[in-house]
This record gives C-alpha cells, sequence and structure tokens, in this order.
C-alpha cells in the first residue's frame, strides 16, 4: 500500500473509518463486525483501547481492565497515539501485501502486542510495575510477544509476523527497524544494565539473536538465525553464527 507520507493519528482515523465504511456497503455480514471494531469509536485511542482489552482480557473483567488501563495511558499521553499511528503506518509502508489499513490494525499481532507495549512502558514510567508486568505476561502468553516494560521503543516499528519476539529489560530499538519472528534481543549473562541498543532503519531477520552490550548501528541489516555480540556499524549487515560482517559501506574519502 504506497503511502506518500506519514499523517497524523486524527488523519488516519478518518481514512480507517473510510475504509470501513467502504467495507461495510460491500460486505454487510463483515460489516456488523466492523462497525463494533472500528466505527462506533470517535478516535484510534478509544478503538486501540477496545481491541487491546479484546485481545488481551480472557473474560469480561480482564477486558474492561485492559481497556481501562490504555485509555488512561492514551489521554495522559497522547504521544503514545502518535506513536501507533506512525507504527500502522509504517506497516502500510513496507508489507507489499496490503492494500489497506484495517488488516494490519485488527489482525496483525506484532501491531497490538507493540501498542500493548507502550501501555506496560507508560505503567512502568508511573511506578505501576506490578500492572505493567501484568500486561506484558498476558501479551506474552496470548499473542507470543514479550517485550519488558522497561525496554525503550521509538515509532513507526513493524513486527512483521511477530511469534517468538523477545525484547528485554533496558533494551533501546530505535525508530523505523523491523523485526521478524523468533528474534531475541537482551543483556548478555548478568549485565542487567548493558542491554543492545538498535539504532534507526535496522532490519532483524527471523531467529537472529542479538545479545550483550553493544551497538547496532543505523540502517543495518541482521541476517536470519544470526548471533550478534559485537557492534555493528552502520549500514552494515551482520550474517552467520558467530556473526561475521559484510556489504559494509566504503569509507569516505579523505578530504
Amino acid at each position: 500500500m504506497a503511502r506518500a507520507a506519514i499523517v497524523s493519528s486524527d488523519d488516519l482515523w478518518q481514512e480507517i473509518r473510510s475504509e470501513a465504511q467502504r467495507a461495510v456497503a460491500a460486505d454487510p455480514v463483515f460489516g456488523a463486525a466492523l462497525s463494533n471494531f472500528i466505527l462506533i469509536h470517535e478516535n484510534l485511542a478509544a478503538a486501540l483501547s477496545d481491541l487491546i482489552g479484546r485481545r488481551l482480557g480472557g473474560d469480561a473483567v480482564a477486558r474492561a481492565q485492559f481497556t481501562k488501563l490504555c485509555s488512561n495511558a492514551f489521554r495522559d499521553e497522547p504521544e503514545l497515539v502518535e506513536a501507533a499511528s506512525r507504527d500502522l503506518q509504517a506497516i502500510a509502508i513496507r508489507d507489499p501485501a496490503l492494500t489497506g489499513l484495517l488488516s494490519p490494525l485488527l489482525h496483525f499481532k506484532g501491531y497490538v502486542a507493540l501498542e500493548a507495549w507502550r501501555v506496560s512502558n507508560w505503567l512502568w514510567r508511573h511506578d505501576h510495575t506490578d500492572l505493567a508486568l501484568l500486561l506484558q505476561n498476558e501479551s506474552s502468553n496470548v499473542l507470543q510477544v514479550s517485550i519488558h516494560p522497561a525496554a525503550r521503543i521509538g515509532s513507526s516499528v513493524f513486527l512483521d509476523h511477530a511469534t517468538g519476539i523477545v525484547i528485554g529489560a533496558n533494551v533501546v530499538v530505535g525508530d523505523d527497524v523491523t523485526i521478524l519472528q523468533n528474534v531475541s534481543i537482551g543483556r548478555q549473562g548478568g549485565l542487567p544494565n548493558r542491554s543492545p541498543r538498535i539504532g534507526r532503519g535496522v532490519f532483524i531477520g527471523a531467529g537472529a539473536t542479538i545479545l550483550g552490550d553493544i551497538r547496532v548501528g543505523d540502517f543495518a541489516k541482521i541476517g536470519a538465525n544470526s548471533v550478534v555480540t559485537s557492534d555493528v556499524p552502520a549500514g552494515c549487515t551482520a550474517v552467520g553464527h558467530p556473526a561475521r560482517l559484510t556489504n559494509c559501506p566504503e569509507p569516505a574519502p579523505a578530504a
């Protein structure tokens, strides 16, 4: 799905509603579900809160609790909604199979898991650690994505397929990063504050493992099933077990 530019959450919500209305007109049976998930809500924050509650809550009480937690977080920190908007648009830009916004919003568990993490991180930063860990645990159980609330993640992030992704505490993930399934990013040994820092625009292939006090530079690529335990310079590709560097940019000529 080609997009000319990143838009605000309000503008994106109007696109989503228009797409839902077209879908309702084309398929009234599917449209009944869309009305409940999309058209009854006033904005993206309300729809996301309801979606996370439905996906993570095992019963009506849990669904209501998770929905309320999300609503509180999005109301207190509107930038979370803008980040969620950019995440959804990143999927539309990077996934060539998509033709609209409804599919990733309603059906991509990596997107739901990432936005649930944004709420758990908000809880963590506001000293509600037990609730933050509860939300992480439910996301891990239901969606098979485990992101520690103390991680730091930018926006326009795409968790593609997402099953088996594990991101530990203190990991830093920059903007515009794509992470495929079964990726583990975390500390090595007993060094709790020495976790990987993933730069902007990095692509991490399926099954990769990134461990320790290392830096993966901007726009680097990590090959599938690679094991990375040392720095990867910007623009380089790391492949293998242990990872070796290839396709690194030529150094700039001396002035």
